[in-house]
């Protein structure tokens, strides 16, 4: 694949910002491939990502983004540059329900998702097998007590320091992690929420879906934050139910718009296209 620099921007809306980036990029001898771009009318912010291939420019790394400092100065911009040739490092956490897992896995073995998968970390054991089959590290962190709640929980900021992860993901881990952890890996740990968020929060959503009587059941990937189930939204899904459908045909249903959900989720992540606003995403697709 062709190597690529994105550069993603954020800033206060006026006129001229596309044009002076894309005469900037132009300038040290820029091929843009993809250039994608979102005015937002309430908040008046301008969002920005552009690729670049990275052999077209006249310049290295270093001197592009100092000289682009000045324009982002100009225009008040947060941004960032990334490079696609650094596959980002991820690790899986995970319960009991294979269902993800096994797709994120089979997905990154196919080389459909770019990264480095360096780990998978479990409250049990059950999934380890998993792990093993594709040549990866398991770590189990038991919660099955207080006691080893409170344990596991001091021990994960340090082991996912260890293993120096760029992402998080939560491929059906069910528990509830620290606010601390959430402030540490804010905008870098994703979840897969079995439900159409904000219908149904926490815990068995689609017990309650059933209570309920509704007719469409959903999945959302989001970002964590310290607020259950509360982050902003990546991705999200839905599929016509019956009302001849228990609990457990639901839950069958769901499995596979889960699957969909996060891997779009994470696709979109791993190439650098969502951009947070507040308690919004703008996907730059």
């Amino acid at each position: 694949m062709t190597q690529h620099y994105r550069l993603l921007i954020s800033c206060p809306d006026r006129v001229g910002i596309v044009a002076k980036v894309s005469t900037f990029i132009a300038e040290q001898g820029g091929w843009l491939t993809e250039a994608s771009y979102h005015s937002d009318q309430q908040s008046q912010r301008f969002f920005m990502r552009n690729e670049i291939v990275t052999d077209s420019l006249s310049v290295d790394k270093d001197t592009f983004m100092a000289r682009f400092k000045v324009v982002a100065d100009e225009f008040q911009m947060t941004w960032r540059l990334t490079d696609s040739a650094q596959s980002k490092r991820v690790a899986l956490m995970v319960s009991k329900h294979s269902h993800c897992l096994a797709d994120v896995l089979h997905r990154w073995q196919s080389r459909d998702l770019d990264c480095e998968i360096v780990a998978v970390i479990s409250n049990h054991t059950t999934l380890s097998h998993m792990a093993d089959w594709y040549q990866l590290p398991f770590h189990h962190v038991p919660m099955s007590t207080a006691e080893e709640k409170a344990r596991s929980n001091e021990a994960l900021p340090e082991l996912l320091s260890a293993l120096d992860v760029d992402l998080v993901v939560l491929a059906r881990y069910m528990q509830i992690i620290p606010e601390s952890l959430c402030e540490a890996y804010e905008g870098r740990m994703i979840n897969i929420h079995h439900s159409f968020l904000p219908s149904f929060v926490g815990a068995r959503p689609y017990q309650k879906a059933f209570e309920r009587g509704v007719k469409l059941i959903g999945a959302t990937c989001h970002y964590v934050t310290k607020d259950l189930d509360e982050g902003p939204i990546i991705e999200q899904d839905v599929v016509r139910v019956s009302h001849r459908y228990d609990e457990q045909e639901m839950l069958k249903k769901g499995k596979d718009v889960e699957r969909n959900v996060l891997a779009q989720g994470l696709q979109y992540h791993l190439e650098d296209r969502v951009m947070i606003d507040a308690n919004k995403t703008i996907i730059l697709d």
